[in-house]
């Protein structure tokens, strides 16, 4: 049995603004810690649940977050940027039996810890076929057409609910409870890797492979704070103006529908001026 955790930092243990996830800050590194030991609990829990291997893909920013030299030795890391499917990376190579969401959050525009979609700002909504989408939700259909259930979503509180929508039979657990986009009432590491690795354990009794699911043509949408980066995103093949700063595009699968997701987002990231965005 082989476990796949894409490793999120926003909902990570102890995280409630900018500088506890931005790299190079002092509260970055202290963060770096809390963050590793949410992954390092969700791996030991696979581990005791009868899991054989268990593959983390950093998926935070620069994918460079994580104390490699603090998880446990059984585990291995796939560390970096630049890769095909990004968050969810090693899940087309047909070897994953289950994926964990460790340390997610909410999607762009709603309520939550650090809310956003791929860019921490620029993005004030994403629909996927006419519903507000997470990354958590689009990383989820990536991962069905392969046949691989969630089985596992840790975040604050409103994650949790969020992860009902896409992943109803995951086990769900919430380091921190919202209290605004910068605020949240958190639970200590030690508390919060005990709830991990237990939920885990569990966990690992769903990580049976089902039939992959082709649940196409897939529409995306998105609202972006400014107009100037509409009109950069419409620069990408396939993807037009549909309001007011808002554009949208159809994908087959969403394999293909979150390499476009990726290559609007890396375009429009590099249209945002410094002080007007």
């Amino acid at each position: 049995m082989k476990i796949l955790i894409s490793a999120d930092m926003e909902g990570a243990t102890g995280v409630t603004w900018p500088a506890d996830v931005l790299p190079g800050t002092p509260q970055w590194e202290r963060c770096r810690a809390m963050f590793t030991s949410d992954v390092n609990a969700a791996a030991l829990g696979f581990y005791d649940g009868g899991a054989d291997e268990v593959l983390v893909n950093e998926a935070h920013w620069s994918m460079r977050n994580l104390l490699l030299e603090r998880l446990d030795d059984r585990v291995q890391m796939l560390t970096g940027r630049h890769k095909s499917l990004s968050m969810v990376e090693g899940i087309q190579h047909g070897d994953i039996d289950a994926i964990a969401f460790v340390g997610y959050h909410t999607g762009a525009g709603a309520e939550g810890v650090l809310a956003h979609t791929y860019l921490a700002n620029s993005i004030t909504g994403v629909w996927l076929n006419g519903a507000r989408a997470s990354e958590g939700l689009l990383n989820a259909h990536v991962v069905a057409e392969y046949g691989v259930p969630v089985v596992l979503v840790t975040g604050d509180d409103l994650t949790c609910v969020d992860a009902e929508g896409y992943a109803p039979r995951a086990r769900k657990v919430a380091v921190k409870d919202y209290v605004s986009r910068y605020a949240a009432v958190c639970r200590t590491p030690a508390r919060t890797a005990a709830d991990i690795r237990a939920a885990a354990k569990e966990a690992t009794a769903l990580a049976v492979r089902h039939t992959p699911v082709e649940g196409g043509p897939f529409t995306v949408e998105l609202e972006f704070d400014a107009e100037h980066l509409a009109q950069a995103a419409t620069v990408v093949p396939g993807v037009v103006p549909s309001g007011e700063r808002r554009v949208a595009y159809t994908s087959a699968t969403m394999y293909e529908g979150i390499r476009t997701f990726k290559a609007v987002t890396t375009l429009v990231s590099s249209a945002v001026e410094e002080q007007y965005g």
